[in-house]
């Protein structure tokens, strides 16, 4: 791509804000431009583009301010988001009427578990090298409509876009395979199964998210953009992202949206709850989503969930606005069936994406019911800190409309390691080996593309 003909009008200053519609190109040919960047960010949607989920991508190669916050700090992340936005926020508007586009600028960021744990007035037991808080101001950024196939270039201060980058030829594979280690064998995570029956059989809760990570030494040389590319490739999802800073990067294929929130106050969140394998002959792919759909033992942790998320949202809605529009539906994704559920409200006046996100982290679908006592007994019978897994990320525009994504199905890098998770829901009709399968399914499409990865 380059820029006579994509440059801004000649009456446009370059300090005014504009969008400019580009030649397509689809998002995988302009993500090289993160290569060497220090920063960048790209909401990378995977999948069939006519569903809404999919069908919206935004990259931003080069951010233009960095905010992170200790967990000593988290309780008042709402101010610092408030005010980061606004500091980075276009001073004046743009120069001709924007496009009716998702997302033309704002704010990116993650929000770790810990950091939801600390928002609830926990503290975890276990040490993470993953930032509690991390945002990056875009103020310029590609948007790609997959469906329509049309790109557009957003710029707060007037910038041109970018040239087209340059396409590295891949290397020759001269390293081991990554094997990630399970930091539980199988009869241990099965114990810590049984412990979470007993909690609930004291009456302690109803359900709790039990996961587990697999870590990795992070080869010196690993060429993380590669390893996004594939992982993208072998896993298309809603919610992939690449979000890269210093100290720590986070490769996503999340199928789970968190919460969403439009410029009228309009919200909703997708919690997913409820598994089962695709399988390509399609008579048994019926069969497996129609013992799903009746599974009780799935059905009945969705409905907690849900109902969890209806209390969440609830502290921020409008008295009598929250609702399930939707409930047990199988969605079928890369590798898995899900249960999904949808919940909507609308916002109180007063309130703000920020404030939802205060009401409502760490999600509901990676906690459980109660969620304060879930919380303590995840934190006692797990051996890890969680770190960005089950952790939120979100973008939030200009405007104050929200999206955001449940982190799980992910790769996070630090300077040292690679860690995935994986995990699900335990209620008391669960069986230990079941569940211990069900984790392992979720988790074999990331593990696989780390042994595969050549580096």
């Amino acid at each position: 791509m380059t820029c006579p003909s994509a440059m801004p009008p000649s009456s446009t200053s370059p300090s005014t804000p504009h969008i400019i519609e580009l030649p397509w190109q689809p998002p995988e040919q302009l993500f090289p431009l993160c290569r060497g960047e220090e920063k960048s960010v790209f909401l990378d949607s995977g999948g069939p583009a006519e569903q809404e989920r999919h069908r919206w991508s935004f990259l931003c190669p080069r951010p233009a301010g960095h905010l992170t916050l200790p967990l000593e700090e988290i309780r008042h992340f709402p101010r610092h988001l408030r005010q980061f936005l606004a500091v980075h926020a276009p001073e004046e508007g743009p120069s001709s009427p924007w496009p009716d586009l998702p997302f033309t600028g704002g704010v990116i960021g993650l929000l770790s578990y810990e950091a939801g744990m600390a928002h609830e007035g926990l503290t975890s037991r276990h040490e993470t090298d993953c930032p509690a808080f991390t945002a990056l101001a875009c103020r310029n950024l590609f948007i790609f409509d997959r469906l329509e196939q049309r790109l557009w270039w957003a710029s707060a201060d007037g910038s041109p876009p970018p040239d087209a980058p340059h396409i590295p030829t891949s290397p020759e594979c001269r390293n081991p395979p990554i094997t990630p280690a399970a930091e539980q064998n199988t009869s241990a995570w099965q114990d810590a199964v049984q412990t979470v029956r007993d909690y609930i059989a004291a009456g302690d809760i109803f359900q709790a998210n039990l996961t587990m990570r697999w870590t990795a030494p992070r080869p010196e040389n690993l060429d993380l953009h590669g390893l996004y590319e594939r992982l993208r490739t072998a896993c298309p999802a809603p919610f992939g992202a690449w979000f890269h800073t210093p100290g720590f990067t986070l490769l996503s294929a999340s199928v789970e949206r968190f919460l969403s929130l439009d410029h009228q106050g309009r919200i909703e969140t997708r919690p997913i709850k409820g598994t089962c394998p695709v399988s390509p002959d399609p008579h048994q792919n019926d069969i497996l989503k129609k013992t799903l759909r009746h599974d009780e033992k799935e059905l009945a942790e969705n409905l907690m969930i849900t109902d969890l998320m209806r209390h969440d949202i609830g502290r921020v809605c409008q008295l009598g606005s929250v609702a399930v529009p939707q409930l047990f539906a199988v969605e079928r994704f890369a590798h898995v069936h899900h249960l999904v559920s949808s919940v909507t409200g609308q916002l109180k006046t007063g309130q703000d994406a920020a404030a939802l996100l205060a009401a409502t982290i760490p999600p509901g679908s990676v906690t459980g019911a109660p969620k304060y006592r879930a919380m303590e007994i995840i934190d006692e019978v797990e051996t890890s800190a969680r770190g960005a897994y089950c952790g939120t990320f979100f973008r939030l525009g200009w405007g104050g409309d929200l999206d955001s994504a449940v982190i799980i199905r992910s790769i996070s890098a630090t300077g040292e390691h690679l860690r995935v998770g994986a995990g699900g829901g335990i209620t008391y009709p669960s069986h230990p080996e079941r569940e211990y399968k069900e984790m392992c399914l979720k988790a074999a499409p990331l593990l696989t593309v780390l042994h595969t990865y050549e580096h």
